[in-house]
């Protein structure tokens, strides 16, 4: 015979259960489906690093030195935009912002929960082609996240290449 107590912790733990797993499917929904955000520059990857061929690293310096890739410092930009198509007026707000000494606020596209924790630098240190995870960057002309990014689709990849899968690695 069931008490109590045990029926009511069973219905509490199987209600929480099903809420994550609604919590999870919604994210999932969502992060395949939402539109990439406005940006205060129309920035083509397409151009960049698609007719161009800059490479990733070049633009996103931090990214095999730390936690973030981190969105490129204006003076990244001016480096060829100093002399190269000033007289777009995309071009033209990087100009203004760099006289002006502000930064373009850009606005971030690929986002993990709260409670998650990654770091490119032991996936760049490990091989890990950038578009693993972000995508054919090279072939957006609006950079959008392609991919997932769930618990689930990272773990695949961790066990695919045998790197870590314990908790841990992934969760503060």
């Amino acid at each position: 015979m069931r008490s109590p107590f045990r029926l009511l912790v069973l219905s509490v733990t199987t209600f929480f259960l099903v809420v994550l797993a609604a919590i999870g499917a919604l994210g999932w929904w969502w992060s395949d489906t939402k539109m990439p955000p406005d940006q205060p520059v129309a920035f083509s990857h397409m151009k960049h690093a698609g007719e161009l061929g800059i490479a990733c690293t070049h633009c996103h310096r931090y990214a095999g030195r730390g936690p973030e890739a981190t969105v490129p410092a204006l003076s990244v930009c001016m480096e060829c935009h100093v002399k190269v198509k000033t007289d777009s007026p995309e071009i033209q707000k990087l100009t203004a912002a760099w006289a002006d000494g502000r930064p373009i606020e850009w606005k971030r596209v690929h986002s993990l929960p709260w409670h998650a924790r990654f770091t490119h630098k032991p996936h760049i240190g490990a091989g890990i082609e950038c578009t693993t995870c972000h995508g054919e960057v090279a072939g957006m002309a609006v950079m959008r996240q392609a991919r997932s990014l769930e618990m689930g689709w990272c773990l695949n990849c961790h066990r695919q290449k045998s790197a870590p899968t314990d908790c841990l690695t992934c969760h503060k």
